[in-house]
């Protein structure tokens, strides 16, 4: 089913979309929450939790690109569950590691006048992808939102992990070199 066929079934309140979006995009949305949290059952209830959000916000929100905004909603509720549960004593997930590697290119702070700053760095961050090469943007979301392992990034890609870690290291530079150009770290 296409994606403009399940997003009219949501609007219609047609309980046949939740069926849609499992087959469509649960492989997908499992994978990301499995890489999050390193725990299958945890990562089904992320793909749930998905599908719930996808339920109560379409409509009003009609999303271009229906993989992307049920990934992006997956990936979130697999990163708060992961600080619920604290993954890192579990033994669980990239994810400690993946936010230590990219500690260097992400201002730290928490307070509210940083919205605007986030929203900033998230543009920037999208530029900053779309002049990489292909491979290069495929291995950085593999990593830095899949939060892969780097043995599965170069398993998936056909590469050495020596050639992932330097690819990443390189990116990470050049990240952070644009954000510091940019006043952005």
């Amino acid at each position: 089913m296409k994606d403009d066929e399940i997003i009219a079934l949501l609007v219609q309140r047609d309980e046949r979309a939740i069926g849609a979006l499992k087959v469509q995009y649960g492989a997908l949305c499992g994978s990301i929450a499995m890489h999050i949290l390193g725990n299958a059952q945890d990562a089904e209830e992320c793909v749930s939790d998905m599908l719930y959000r996808v339920w109560n916000a379409v409509p009003p929100e009609k999303p271009e690109k229906l993989s992307a905004y049920c990934a992006a909603l997956t990936r979130n509720a697999a990163l708060n569950r992961c600080a619920a549960q604290n993954a890192l004593r579990r033994g669980g997930g990239q994810t400690p590691v993946v936010l230590e590697e990219l500690q260097e290119c992400i201002p730290a702070g928490n307070d509210t006048e940083q919205v605007i700053g986030w929203i900033a760095l998230r543009d920037a961050l999208a530029q900053f992808l779309r002049g990489q090469p292909a491979k290069t943007r495929r291995i950085f979301l593999l990593r830095y939102f899949s939060m892969q392992p780097v043995a599965d990034i170069a398993e998936e890609l056909d590469m050495k992990e020596n050639t992932v870690k330097s690819i990443l290291k390189r990116t990470r530079d050049a990240l952070r070199v644009q954000l510091e150009k940019e006043e952005l770290l």
